[in-house]
């Protein structure tokens, strides 16, 4: 009874926890922004949010039940390794979230590794501004793979369905966070990033430098770019004069929605993907 109620409000609490993140951020960029915006957000925020609304109303047709269902689903047949392994859901709730977050760490490192998922993801890293718009701004194909591989490790796992519910807030929540163009204090970024990715930390991916595109993959949490050596602190111009995007798509004709989502048609699959040769 408990998890069916947890689905059928599933949609609606996400739904209120990012419309109240955006918000707060959107404000926040306003009275303490970091970088100075380059481009219009009268250019910028049509199309990206565009492609969020379209995001959101493929994921429901296609995927109504999403992660929430399979994490129904599995529960109800036990399936799953701590299914399995009859963690108590104490220890299960917090494990789930741990290991559904490093899922999203290799996920993320796999579309920069793979030359066909990077046609899709680069989209995102298109972008010439970063702001709170830009944590909305992927590609309908990488979304849908990106639930593809979710639902399966929802399957694979057996968490509870609060913790897949709980992930799923903090990953929307977070991805406007770190995505947002807000100025924090060094001294308590500093302290912050040992335990949530924050804005200065994901901005670094956002670099046109490849090697920093090729670094802090981290949504939610930054322990996997410490452990696993792609961690890099700071970018090699500094924030306030580093450049974001790519060198290829940088044209303001590429700020279109539909420039944006025949990108992965165009041009080849080299600039920031890890397999590039040379780089």
């Amino acid at each position: 009874m408990i998890a069916a109620i947890m689905q059928e409000n599933e949609a609606l609490v996400r739904f209120g926890a990012f419309a109240s993140v955006f918000g707060v951020m959107a404000l926040a960029e306003i009275f303490l922004p970091r970088r100075r915006i380059e481009n219009a957000h009268r250019r910028r925020w049509p199309p990206n949010l565009g492609i969020l609304v379209i995001n959101t109303l493929l994921v429901r047709l296609l995927f109504p039940a999403a992660a929430v269902g399979m994490a129904i689903a599995a529960g109800e047949r036990g399936w799953g390794l701590l299914k399995v392994a009859a963690i108590p859901a104490w220890i299960a709730l917090p494990a789930a979230v741990l290991l559904l977050d490093l899922l999203i760490y290799l996920q993320h490192v796999m579309f920069h590794a793979v030359p066909l998922f990077w046609r899709f993801h680069r989209m995102h890293h298109s972008d010439v501004d970063f702001d709170v718009t830009t944590g909305g701004r992927f590609h309908p194909a990488e979304i849908l793979l990106s639930m593809v591989i979710k639902v399966g490790a929802v399957a694979a796992i057996g968490p509870p369905v609060a913790a897949v519910v709980l992930f799923e807030i903090v990953l929307s929540s977070m991805s406007l966070f770190n995505h947002s163009n807000v100025r924090i204090p060094s001294a308590l970024d500093g302290v912050l990033r040992w335990f949530v990715v924050t804005p200065d930390m994901h901005r670094v991916h956002h670099s046109v430098v490849t090697r920093e595109t090729n670094s802090n993959f981290g949504f939610n949490l930054p322990w996997w770019d410490r452990l696993l050596g792609t961690y890099r602190a700071q970018p090699r111009d500094g924030h306030l004069e580093m450049r974001i995007g790519l060198e290829s798509f940088r044209s303001p004709a590429e700020y279109g929605l539909a420039k944006m989502l025949t990108q992965p048609l165009r041009g080849d699959a080299a600039g920031a993907s890890i397999t590039d040769r040379g780089r």
